[in-house]
């Protein structure tokens, strides 16, 4: 099921992958300075926000499983110009998606047309693909947190609000499309896809952004800190994507192999990028991809780029107390 700007930034960080940041980085996780408006984003920037957030997680490397920079991972049909074209293909519907929500109270209405305008982003994206999958669930999850975002001080409460969308009927959805995430939610009995929206994100607000975040503040570079939120989520997640695929051993390989690169150090460290290589080895040769955790991540680092209120005042707060 699926519900449902800006001009490129330097996506494609370095291959400086561990250590600190040169001196100069910029603020690349979004969070706006002191003094920043405080205005809620409009459709287009969130729209251009979105797809910015699926580009970043489509060049991040190296990916276990998943396409990247380096080449298709473990798919046959997938590569990151793809990938970004899909991504790109998805900005109509985002901005649709948030002009929607800005104009209809939250209810049963709402969330029909959301679906409706996620079924039309959806066909535009395999247009684009011919036919190949490459963001459905990313416009499940973005879709919902950018109709969610309008409505929040916070990314929690954006979480909390795309829970209640997604706990809604939608009566216009057609019956008999059951897609490859949903037969493995009900064959293995997990959350999947629609059971991560209704909890609100816990993947995303409890495991990604905190790890993002940590990481950052330890100083590590930004792909670093990236490539360790989506191995955290990876360690955790009964990721549809790699069920469908790998089956419960499938999964086991995924979570066990991220918890090892993580216990390593982590992408940032020689041993643990050591492990990483080895992890993306092993699921391509078995033709395993985590996709669903990819999504997460995307969903995540759309949020983190939300100048959101509630941060704004906090860091102005700071700065005036340092003052005193």
């Amino acid at each position: 099921m699926t519900v449902i700007g800006d001009g490129p930034p330097a996506e494609a960080p370095t291959s400086n992958i561990g250590g600190r940041p040169p001196a100069g980085t910029p603020n690349i996780g979004g969070r706006p300075p002191a003094g920043a408006s405080t205005s809620k984003p409009s459709a287009a920037s969130l729209a251009g926000m979105a797809v910015r957030a699926l580009r970043q997680e489509a060049h991040l490397s190296p990916k276990p499983g998943l396409a990247d920079r380096r080449g298709r991972g473990a798919h046959d049909d997938m590569d990151l110009p793809l990938l970004l074209a899909s991504a790109e293909a998805l900005r109509p519907t985002f901005r649709s998606v948030a002009e929607a929500a800005e104009r209809t109270s939250a209810g049963v209405g709402l969330r029909e047309e959301l679906g409706r305008l996620g079924r039309v982003g959806e066909v535009a994206m395999l247009r684009i693909t011919r036919g190949v999958n490459t963001h459905r669930g990313a416009l499940w999850v973005l879709g919902l947190l950018v109709a969610a975002v309008g409505r929040a001080a916070d990314e929690r409460e954006a979480a909390r609000h795309a829970a209640g969308l997604a706990a809604l009927p939608d009566r216009r959805l057609p019956s008999g499309v059951v897609s490859h995430g949903e037969r493995a939610r009900r064959r293995y009995g997990v959350h999947g896809a629609r059971g991560e929206a209704e909890a609100a994100f816990p993947h995303v607000i409890e495991v990604a952004l905190p790890r993002l975040r940590r990481s950052r503040t330890a100083g590590l570079t930004e792909e670093a800190s990236r490539l360790d939120a989506l191995l955290e989520v990876m360690s955790l997640l009964d990721d549809t994507c790699v069920l469908h695929r790998g089956g419960l051993e499938g999964l086991r390989v995924v979570r066990l192999g991220a918890e090892r690169v993580l216990a390593e150090g982590g992408a940032g460290t020689d041993s643990g990028h050591a492990a990483l290589i080895e992890l993306d080895g092993r699921l391509t040769a078995r033709r395993l991809s985590p996709g669903g955790s990819a999504d997460l991540l995307a969903a995540a680092l759309f949020l983190d780029m939300v100048p959101w209120p509630g941060h704004v005042a906090r860091a102005e707060r700071e700065v005036l107390a340092c003052r005193r």
